[in-house]
């Protein structure tokens, strides 16, 4: 069996440590040759870069410049320790300094779960920076009246794992600690059959869990990569990003709320988070996109997914080159 170290090297772009916006990102690029027509892959909970394996490739074919961040918390990417670390101000700032590490003014930005939920609030929040938006699962939330762990605890209750992690800090991190390989095993699968949530927070009924339902995503190899990473990180400070959520909706309050840019949104049928019925509204130039699968889009229809960005991106972007800057700061590991 192939170790994590050998596929990440062999399948995958190498890894970059990089100074940017006062901690370090573990970066994997690729297509430097295509400099000048930058995209920026951002992975989801709890992913890795790694996630996105199976559209380098096809974008590099493509004539784009790869970036492909371990973002804060995320594999040998900085960990902070203050939760307040972990807020969308600080998660979207990354990415911008990201940009401005290699030169460029903008980006075609792609988001998967959390990841969407970055890009959303980059576009919001930065708007010059992303110049279009391509996001998997989790469809533009509507900030509301109330914050929206607040919100969550009102209509789902205090086992929604969202509400958990905020009411309940450290629990569920230990459950994930103890079980990492035999969580990730059981959560990233497909055609799980449908079936009566047991009582309890789902998620560490599922880490808990000895036998997996449905199918798996990926192969023993590969989910040997996820594995490893959260078995040196642990799960804390990816579970800080969902600690921060109110404190986001406070430093969301004077964004315009409507993203201007062109956009697609590509939503799995069997997955569990719904199609947004108001997405037009706040997202006016938008696309979308259903595909036959469950919430891990890109890794378990990587041809579809594929072929939707692809086609998206060959009607809506105009590509420019500009040349390719000089980059300090790197130490390659």
């Amino acid at each position: 069996m192939a170790t994590s170290d050998q596929l990440l090297s062999t399948q995958f772009p190498g890894p970059t440590l990089l100074d940017i916006n006062g901690i370090q990102l573990e970066v994997f690029e690729a297509g430097q040759q295509n400099a000048g027509n930058p995209i920026v892959l951002c992975h989801g909970w709890p992913e890795h870069a790694f996630s996105w394996r199976h559209q380098v490739p096809m974008l590099v074919e493509a004539g784009y410049h790869v970036i492909v961040p371990n973002q804060r918390g995320y594999g040998n990417s900085s960990k902070p320790a203050e939760v307040t670390d972990y807020d969308i101000e600080h998660l979207t700032a990354d990415l911008v300094g990201l940009l401005d590490h290699f030169g460029y003014e903008d980006a075609i930005f792609v988001g998967h779960d959390w990841g969407a939920m970055v890009v959303w609030s980059l576009a919001l929040l930065h708007p010059t920076r992303v110049s279009h938006v391509i996001n998997l699962s989790l469809p533009y939330q509507e900030r509301g009246e109330v914050p929206w762990i607040e919100f969550m605890e009102q209509v789902f209750g205090a086992d929604n794992y969202f509400v958990h992690f905020n009411r309940q800090p450290g629990v569920a991190d230990a459950v994930f600690d103890h079980h990492t390989r035999q969580f990730l095993r059981n959560l990233f699968r497909k055609n799980v059959p449908p079936r009566e949530p047991d009582p309890g927070m789902p998620l560490i009924n599922l880490a808990e869990a000895k036998a997996p339902l449905g199918d798996p995503i990926m192969s023993d190899d590969e989910l040997d990569v996820f594995v490893s990473a959260f078995e040196s990180t642990g799960f804390t400070s990816a579970i800080h990003w969902y600690r921060n959520l109110d404190r986001d909706w406070h430093q969301l309050v004077d964004a315009d709320p409507i993203i201007q840019q062109s956009s697609l949104m590509i939503y799995g049928n069997r997955d569990m988070i719904p199609p947004s019925e108001r997405l037009q509204e706040f997202v006016p130039n938008v696309d979308v996109v259903h595909l036959d699968c469950g919430h891990w889009i890109q890794q378990e229809m990587p041809e579809a997914t594929n072929e939707a960005i692809l086609s998206w991106l060959k009607r809506n972007h105009q590509k420019t080159s500009r040349p390719r800057p000089v980059v300090k700061g790197s130490i390659s590991i």
